[in-house]
């Protein structure tokens, strides 16, 4: 692993790349019992102040892609609230001795998604314990490989859906008479939404939906001096994956597919987060950035 993202190194060695071993594990999957380890910027990721005193909300801040923009909102100055699954308790505790070792105040409030009273008391607790809320960094998926469509159930369409597509909209109406000028939501889609894989079926059109709630907010809010954008991941060494995201017969070829042969490492799609919820990026609103190892995004 590197020991930051500033040294100028070939992107297609910085990481590890395939054959990966087979490892399941049961939902919602540990980070701590991934190998090789995913990076999530606990020693590369270093920060340079671009949030200075923000107020942020991570969803599945415990682990994956929402643990690195966590640790990277730290470490540029925000306050952290994340939310994470009960079960997932072991790696939120680590996300937030993480962001406290960074002098930043961090709280953790366990919940379901799918669940539309935790969505709303979230944000009403992050909001108390903060002081305020200025930053959304809505991260948390649901993503279970089906290969037949016959096999999708009612259930698990109905799960996917809750957590992906309406958890967005229950946490952004509970946010948005909260939230100041100024205060940014970053969404987070995947390539799925423009190139869907047979096997996800489900989770592919709730990625495209929130492309489109992304664009929508975007101009429905602009006139608040609220900016709304999102970042679309390619494939990416989370526990997700190794807990049915993916079939278990592709987790060691996993990111093999890209132009650069490997998986994206959480703490890669961080700079996307921090540039989106900073002041740098005051005049773009509406976007979708991809982050996909050299796989095309369109839509």
């Amino acid at each position: 692993m590197p020991t930051d993202l500033y040294t100028m190194q070939d992107p297609t060695k910085q990481y590890p790349t395939p054959k990966f071993p087979h490892q399941p594990q049961p939902v919602p999957g540990l980070e701590s019992d991934l190998t090789p380890k995913a990076d999530h910027g606990e020693t590369s990721y270093k920060g340079s102040g671009r949030l200075p005193n923000r107020k942020a909300l991570v969803t599945g801040g415990d682990s994956g892609i929402g643990k690195a923009v966590a640790i990277a909102f730290a470490r540029e100055g925000a306050d952290v609230v994340i939310s994470y699954l009960p079960s997932e308790e072991k790696d939120a505790q680590d996300t937030i001795k993480l962001i406290e070792a960074a002098g930043r105040k961090a709280f953790a409030i366990p919940g379901d998604l799918k669940d539309e009273a935790y969505n709303r008391r979230l944000v009403k607790e992050a909001h108390e314990k903060l002081g305020g809320l200025d930053v959304l960094a809505l991260v948390a998926g649901k993503q279970h490989a089906v290969n037949h469509i016959a096999d999708v159930t009612t259930q698990q369409l109905e799960e996917t859906y809750q957590t992906n597509v309406f958890s967005l909209f229950w946490t952004v109406q509970a946010a948005l008479p909260l939230l100041p000028a100024g205060a940014t939501i970053v969404t987070t889609a995947s390539i799925q939404a423009t190139h869907p894989s047979p096997s996800l079926l489900d989770y592919a059109p709730t990625k495209a939906a929130i492309l489109a709630f992304t664009r929508g907010l975007a101009r429905q809010v602009a006139e608040k001096g609220i900016r709304v954008n999102c970042v679309a991941p390619g494939p990416v060494w989370t526990p997700l994956q190794t807990s049915g995201g993916q079939p278990d017969e592709k987790i060691p070829e996993f990111g093999s597919e890209t132009p650069m042969k490997r998986p994206g490492q959480p703490v890669e799609m961080a700079p996307l987060y921090v540039l989106l919820a900073s002041q740098e990026s005051s005049y773009v609103t509406g976007e979708v950035f991809g982050a996909t190892g050299g796989l095309e995004v369109t839509g």
